[in-house]
């Protein structure tokens, strides 16, 4: 009698044959043992976590913190996301030759970046918490360094008084954390087993993420882009940021060496990496707060473009009082 069955030729002692579906299914169990590498991002091994490797761009329509006018809405409905989208490319549109500048000016709209899309979510700021959407208040010592740098700003006497991109030193994009800007809001990642090196267009600044636990920088060590140290949970990145020095801003609000920032990547999909950071300086914020936006891949550019910022040539007469 036939039973659709393979024979396989016992071994001494034994009398078995092998269904064809069993066989299959050993087939498919090796197949499929296969696709992870094939998955895998180019240069990253199958037991490796999910890769990041590419041009990433950070451009966006939604704001940093929530409009005043929408104090107690969180999330924009489709319709009024598309409302503040038109609203956002209006107000970006080149002003006409006949309007008359109340200031030195800026650059031409095309030589800007800015997002014309707000976030998936639909959230009307980028930052999450606190749940106003809202930088939280700073402390009395930290808004009177404000004060006193807005002033300088006003009436400069030196390079020292600008702000740290008239100087070429650092531009909020670079991070950590990681903030939209204008224009060049670019970001080249590269990803090994022990290193996740993250390039940001403006102002050519690397940062190294490292994935081989090695321990944070001794204390006394600080950076100005702090030292960032990377674990895995799961599929999500975790990146653990201190040791900064004193010298940079978030979002022009002057930090202190007790800056920590906890970051999360996250690649739901092939084209998106989900970004959040929450940012903790006690002798700035009264509280932590946290952003969450998104990164869109570039498959249009294979590397960053260089950001040339000129700052060595001889300013000082630009201080010196008539």
């Amino acid at each position: 009698m036939y039973t659709n069955s393979i024979r396989v030729e016992p071994q001494i002692g034994e009398n078995r044959s092998v269904t064809r579906p069993a066989v299959l299914l050993c087939f498919f169990l090796a197949a499929l043992s296969l696709v992870r590498p094939f998955a895998a991002a180019p240069g990253i091994s199958a037991e490796a976590h999910p890769g990041f490797d590419g041009i990433w761009n950070s451009a966006t329509a939604t704001p940093l913190e929530r409009p005043l006018q929408l104090k107690d809405k969180p999330f924009f409905t489709p319709a009024e996301a598309a409302e503040w989208e038109r609203r956002v490319a209006e107000s970006n549109e080149e002003p006409s030759p006949q309007t008359v500048s109340k200031g030195t000016g800026t650059y031409n709209t095309v030589y800007r970046e800015f997002g014309s899309r707000i976030v998936k979510t639909l959230r009307t700021s980028i930052i999450t918490d606190p749940p106003d959407g809202r930088i939280p208040a700073l402390t009395p010592e930290a808004a009177a360094v404000k004060r006193r740098r807005l002033d300088a700003m006003k009436t400069a006497e030196s390079a020292q008084d600008t702000g740290l991109q008239d100087q070429c030193l650092a531009f909020l994009t670079a991070g950590p954390p990681m903030l939209p800007y204008s224009y060049n809001s670019n970001y080249q990642i590269m990803q090994t087993k022990d290193a996740v090196v993250v390039h940001a267009e403006m102002i050519h600044d690397a940062r190294i993420i490292r994935l081989d636990g090695r321990p944070h920088l001794p204390p006394e060590i600080r950076l100005w882009m702090g030292d960032s140290i990377g674990r895995w949970e799961g599929d999500t990145l975790v990146v653990d940021t201190v040791g900064f020095n004193d010298k940079t801003e978030i979002s022009g609000y002057r930090h202190t060496e007790a800056l920590h920032i906890v970051e999360r990547f996250r690649r739901p999909d092939f084209n998106t990496i989900q970004y959040e950071a929450t940012m903790e300086d006690p002798n700035v914020f009264a509280k932590p707060w946290t952003v969450s936006r998104v990164f869109d891949l570039r498959t249009d550019m294979t590397k960053a473009d260089e950001f040339v910022c000129e700052s060595n040539r001889d300013y000082s007469k630009l201080f010196k009082k008539q």
